[in-house]
């Protein structure tokens, strides 16, 4: 994994005699080093005397949105899709005791790989590896959304119908209730988009954030694990490669967003596409729609980052408030052209 670290502060010997108590023997004292480039959970390396050992998710530190941020969740979603073929950490264990670190927890097992998020990363991420790379993400992610949800006991995760409808309003609900920020064209996008929900034809697993940031690939282009489950549930499978279109830059577009995909060998979205209806035989319509959704469903999510960074309850990783109060704004006005586009 990649990004700047720093060293938080806990009781180790209390984290310590927890993770022994779990079989997750250490030698010496545990170091949680945190895992900077998430923007939601909070991700720890467990480090001691030998090394990494394993990957520790809690949430943010300070007050949070209800029902946002649940690891219980996550580490039940990572322990479900086990014995499928969605790549995954491996699930220790999961501690609902605040005492321990003063927040729910839970460990996961280590898995090597790179994550290719941005711009330089793609830049040195192997040229020969990039085009695989794009066919793995398209695969791993059909993977996901073939999955028999009520056979590995994620039938009850949520609500199968009305998805987009009812992201729609969570997310409207969820930017107020984060900011005083006074932003009319989110409350006009929603209106916008609610008008023209497509009708939900494919339903299964939906990630919520699948894109090449939120995955560990190996130097030939094999995505290794698929990362930060904090968003998944049940609906339209077709809102998660529009978040992927909507994440996945190409040559000479300007870097309004985290991605590698402006790089030379990286496929091109109509590609994507391609791979994707190849793969799961279901033929993609509305797709401007759904990469107009999820671009204004990350300006909501970015709002809700930048006042937790502002609230100080995500760190220091050197993240800008300036630079993401306009990204915001970028955000949301790209998924108006986006509409415009196709109207």
């Amino acid at each position: 994994m990649n990004g700047r670290v720093a060293t938080t502060r806990l009781d180790a010997g209390r984290l310590a005699g927890w993770l022994s108590e779990n079989g997750i023997a250490l030698d010496g004292v545990p170091r949680l080093v945190l895992i900077a480039g998430g923007r939601s959970n909070l991700t720890y390396r467990i480090e001691d005397d030998r090394g990494v050992q394993a990957v520790l998710r809690r949430p943010p530190t300070g007050r949070v949105l209800q029902s946002a941020h649940d690891v219980a969740r996550e580490y039940r979603i990572i322990t479900s899709l086990a014995p499928t073929d969605v790549p995954v950490p491996a699930a220790y264990a999961l501690c609902t005791d605040e005492r321990v670190l003063g927040a729910p927890f839970y460990v996961m097992g280590f898995v090597p790989g790179t994550v290719v998020a941005g711009d330089a990363d793609g830049g040195r991420y192997p040229l020969a590896a990039r085009g695989p790379a794009s066919r793995s993400l398209v695969d791993v992610l059909t993977a996901i959304h073939r999955v028999d949800v009520d056979a590995i006991g994620l039938g009850t995760l949520g609500r199968k119908e009305n998805y987009c409808l009812r992201q729609l309003r969570r997310w409207r609900q969820q930017f107020h209730a984060t900011t005083s920020r006074e932003l009319p064209i989110i409350d006009e996008l929603h209106d916008r988009l609610a008008r023209a929900v497509p009708p939900q034809r494919f339903t299964g697993l939906v990630h919520g954030d699948y894109r090449p940031g939120n995955v560990l690939l190996d130097s030939a282009g094999r995505v290794n694990a698929v990362l930060d489950w904090e968003l998944a549930t049940l609906g339209d499978t077709l809102a998660d490669l529009g978040w992927l279109l909507a994440t996945w830059r190409q040559p000479g577009e300007p870097e309004m967003l985290e991605s590698p995909t402006a790089r030379d060998g990286f496929w091109s979205r109509a590609e994507l596409i391609e791979r994707y209806q190849l793969v799961t035989g279901h033929p993609v319509a509305d797709v401007h729609w759904y990469q107009a959704f999820a671009l204004w469903r990350l300006a909501c999510i970015s709002e809700g980052i930048l006042a937790r960074y502002r609230a100080g309850v995500m760190g220091d990783d050197g993240f800008d408030s300036e630079s993401e109060g306009r990204h915001v704004l970028e955000l949301a006005e790209a998924s108006w052209r986006v509409l415009n586009e196709t109207a």
